[in-house]
This record gives structure tokens, sequence and C-alpha cells, in this order.
């Protein structure tokens, strides 16, 4: 990893170079001055969806997941555990597909939950079905190294 990464505020959605030996931690936002990084899943929408995508240096996992759906109610505070064990290696977001059927269609999303792992712009890998804390972690260290 280089000496400072861009991160996208947790609050602002402004973009901010963060020394790498400050994400553990509470880096403070240039714009809004809170907490860059957010130890809970943001909540994406169509209008903040591609700049995290495209202007977060961590591995961003993508919850893609519906109100309506049960293993995703399941997997919901395993995905928040996760996030918060992840909170300087990776940026966890969700994407409700009823909300943001246009992410979801771009995606080709035919089941829920699906996690889509994004890394320097571009996804890297993608995995069906509800997951423990442990397993989402597991996954998304494993896959963000290999990238």
């Amino acid at each position: 990893m280089s000496e400072t990464v861009h991160l996208v505020c947790a609050h602002c959605a402004g973009v901010n170079r963060v020394p790498t030996a400050r994400l553990g931690e509470n880096a403070r936002c240039g714009s809004c001055h809170q907490e860059v990084l957010s130890d809970h899943p943001l909540e994406l929408t169509s209008g903040s969806f591609r700049k995290h995508v495209q202007h977060d240096d961590l591995p961003l996992a993508v919850d893609f997941w519906a109100p309506w759906c049960g293993p995703c109610q399941m997997m919901a505070p395993q995905f928040a555990a996760a996030a918060k064990e992840l909170r300087s290696e990776a940026r966890l977001v969700k994407v409700n597909t009823d909300a943001e059927p246009g992410i979801a269609g771009e995606f080709g999303i035919r089941s829920i939950p699906t996690l889509i792992l994004f890394k320097g712009g571009r996804e890297i890998a993608r995995q069906s079905g509800a997951m423990g804390t442990a397993d989402i972690a597991r996954w998304i260290r494993a896959r963000a190294v290999d990238a």
C-alpha cells in the first residue's frame, strides 16, 4: 500500500488523502471534520455509489440487499460486525436493490444478498448468499490481497 490512501468521507462524501499510518486512528475529513471512516456499513445511493467505487483506495465490499429479504435481514448484523472488524482494511457498504434498481441491474444482481468486492474501481469478486461475520471478513481479506 502507498504512504497515503484516498478515502471518501462517510458523512459528506468528500475525498480525503489519509496517511496509511493513520488508518487505525480516527482521521477527520478536511471538509466536514467528522471521522472519515465508519465502523458501521454506509447505505449508498445512485448519487454516492460511483464516488465510493471510483475514489476509495481501500477495498469496497458492497452488500446488495432488500428489506423484504429474510437472509438479508439475518446477515445484516453479521455484515455490521465485519464492518467494525475491518474498519481500517476495507469499506463495507450497502445498496438497497429496491431503492436503487439501476445499480442492481447494472451489476446483474439476480439473488440477494450478494456481496461484490471492488478495488481500484473494478469488481474483483462476487459472492451470493448470507454469510457470518468471520466468513465475510475472511472472504474480503482473501480477495483484496489477491487483487
